[in-house]
């Protein structure tokens, strides 16, 4: 498959006020991020509350986000889980229905050693119809996927990139320097979409490039050709939005900024729940300042 570079979005999953999917606004903004050039559209991950979803309700907001996006760009679905097993048999449900890959999170809970990891993921691969894109996030997980085990999966031939949320420039380096030039590496998170570009990576995984997948598109395409000036003025530009969609847990700032702009209900699921006024305000000043909403009213 032609590597994929450039914004990836993690797309929030969309309830109505009763707690159900919002089947409508789900395929609304699948269309919106669409339309503003994204690379790609990763349904059910961490933004996606994935862990409060049925079983039944994640292969459905795979299925419709695959045909809403009716082949225009590919779809990469979270499938992961710290059961092999279940991992496997989700993930064959997807490329079934049509997933063009899929994101596989690092075992959480019961915290495997690299070893167990590396089984994990190559029993995965192994099984899986299609491609699998790593995903390394110690801090929700519990454990790091070592460069040392990312270079071992890296030889696997259905194993073909890492989002990389450690929060470390250095750790993508390393992984970045570690592994063939096929594979992919994107950084998971917004703030660090620049650096991890510059020392040879492909790209973001996105919170931000929901409520602004047109710049974001632009940022991270000055990037990748080397615009470094038009890159930076980008980044300064939302960088203050970067660090305020994570001033409460993902994705419940990100869900409030959408909700602001209309394009979904502000509902999650427990244990989430609305952020505080404070952090409300906060958001509403820089969503109002990039005059993506109008006035700062709730």
């Amino acid at each position: 498959m032609k590597k994929l570079q450039g914004v990836i979005s993690a797309l929030p999953t969309p309830f109505r006020r009763d707690g159900s999917l919002d089947r409508e606004a789900l395929k609304k903004f699948v269309d919106f991020q669409i339309d503003n050039g994204i690379t790609a559209l990763l349904p059910v991950g961490t933004t996606g509350e994935s862990p409060t979803l049925t079983h039944e309700e994640h292969a459905e907001v795979i299925r419709l986000v695959i045909e809403q996006t009716a082949g225009r760009v590919p779809v990469i679905c979270g499938t992961g889980s710290n059961a092999t097993a279940e991992a496997v048999a989700m993930t064959k449900q997807a490329a079934a229905d049509g997933a063009d890959y899929s994101l596989q999170v690092t075992p959480y809970y019961n915290k495997p050693g690299q070893e167990g990891i590396f089984r994990h993921f190559t029993a995965i691969a192994d099984a899986s119809p299609i491609p699998i894109i790593l995903y390394n996030i110690a801090g929700r997980t519990g454990r790091n996927i070592e460069t040392e085990t990312v270079a071992r999966l890296a030889e696997h031939p259905n194993i073909v990139g890492v989002k990389e949320a450690s929060g470390s420039v250095a750790q993508a380096m390393d992984v970045i320097h570690s592994v063939p030039n096929d594979f992919m590496v994107f950084s998971g998170d917004d703030s660090l979409t620049l650096p991890t570009i510059a020392v040879g990576g492909d790209g973001i995984i996105s919170v931000a490039s929901n409520v602004i997948p047109q710049a974001m598109t632009e940022f991270t395409a000055a990037a990748l050709t080397g615009d470094w000036e038009t890159a930076r003025k980008y980044n300064k530009k939302y960088a203050p939005l970067f660090q305020k969609l994570f001033i409460d847990t993902n994705p419940v700032p990100v869900k409030y900024a959408l909700s602001r702009m209309g394009w979904m209900e502000e509902v999650y699921r427990l244990p989430l729940c609305p952020m505080n006024d404070k952090c409300k305000t906060a958001l509403d000043a820089v969503l109002k300042d990039l005059d993506l909403i109008q006035d700062s009213a709730k």
